[in-house]
């Protein structure tokens, strides 16, 4: 099989494409033929080593494919070859074949493009649980969403205003806002321009909003704590930005604004039942042409490095693929 491989921790520039022997699937897993691998921010961080998730090289970066069963292992009952399926992998992804544990394989409906497949369990499993179980967000509720134009940042709004919300969306560059704007966001905000704090006062007349979904981190945080109105919930979804920002206590008490993490791959382990609710829910809403996955471009394999410079550069927006 075809891969990128990591064979030493670096920056995209290390990747290397190789040919490498199949590989057989273990009692519990299956083994899958690539059709689209989802490209993900936290990919540039486990190249360096600076991820959660450590992998020693040599490893193949790509946390999620879709693609069709060709071999299943000997305890899977539920699946069988030809099944098409997006499917969770800690490694691996970056290949024309992946091995995948079962129990991570979601059944991709018949009119769902692979390219959207690829993209979409991890950003909007993760967008569905903050907001749904982490933020509790209710109908009439307002939403800020940061990095709004980026793979799970648009989730974030299209979920956002299916459940209800004012969707409140801020990004860097007016071209981002458009995109927001186009996926349903109510009111957008350029935060390089306008500032976070003084722009959601202005749209929300004083009284900021009720919750806040951020996959950015760094120095927006305190003033996403600026923005927030009393009560409300600052979701913690990532630090795109590169920096693990500290948050002062006494902000969060003066609003009594909790602040809560959203990690949906320990809420997958937890709550399997809660886990496929969500998903259910975002099939059948998908089904009635509520939303799509907006997939703005597809690389090639052999130009995975080249997806990622994109990526860290925030040149890209909504999901990008590789396709073997």
């Amino acid at each position: 099989m075809r891969a990128i491989v990591c064979t030493e921790l670096g920056g995209p520039d290390k990747l290397q494409l190789q040919t490498l022997p199949e590989r057989q699937p273990g009692p519990t897993e299956v083994r899958i033929r690539v059709a689209a691998a989802g490209v993900n921010f936290p990919d540039t961080l486990i190249i360096q080593g600076k991820y959660q998730l450590r992998a020693e090289p040599p490893f193949i970066p790509g946390a999620e494919v879709a693609g069709e069963v060709i071999e299943v292992g000997a305890k899977v009952t539920h699946l069988k070859p030809g099944d098409r399926v997006a499917a969770l992998v800690s490694v691996g992804g970056y290949a024309s074949e992946a091995i995948a544990p079962a129990d991570t394989c979601l059944p991709v409906p018949p009119d769902m493009p692979m390219a959207e497949a690829a993209g979409f369990a991890l950003a909007y499993g993760t967008v569905i649980h903050a907001l749904k179980q982490c933020a509790r967000l209710q109908p009439g509720d307002s939403l800020l969403v940061l990095g709004a134009a980026g793979g799970v940042g648009l989730a974030a709004v299209q979920l956002g205003k299916l459940m209800g919300a004012r969707v409140i969306a801020a990004a860097s560059s007016e071209d981002k806002l458009a995109l927001a704007r186009a996926e349903g966001a109510d009111e957008t905000l350029n935060y390089r321009e306008n500032g976070l704090k003084d722009g959601v006062k202005a749209l929300t007349r004083g009284k900021g909003v009720d919750v806040i979904f951020d996959p950015v981190g760094g120095p927006l945080a305190q003033e996403c704590l600026s923005a927030a109105g009393w009560g409300a919930r600052y979701l913690v979804v990532g630090f795109a930005e590169g920096t693990i920002p500290a948050l002062p206590a006494n902000r969060l008490l003066l609003k009594e604004v909790a602040a809560v993490g959203g990690h949906w791959g320990a809420f997958v382990v937890r709550e399997p039942a809660l886990n496929l609710a969500n998903f259910q829910q975002l099939f059948q809403w998908y089904a009635e042409g509520r939303f799509r996955p907006r997939v703005s471009r597809e690389y090639p394999l052999d130009q995975a490095a080249q997806a990622l410079l994109d990526m860290q550069a925030r040149q890209v927006t909504g999901k990008v693929v590789l396709v073997p």
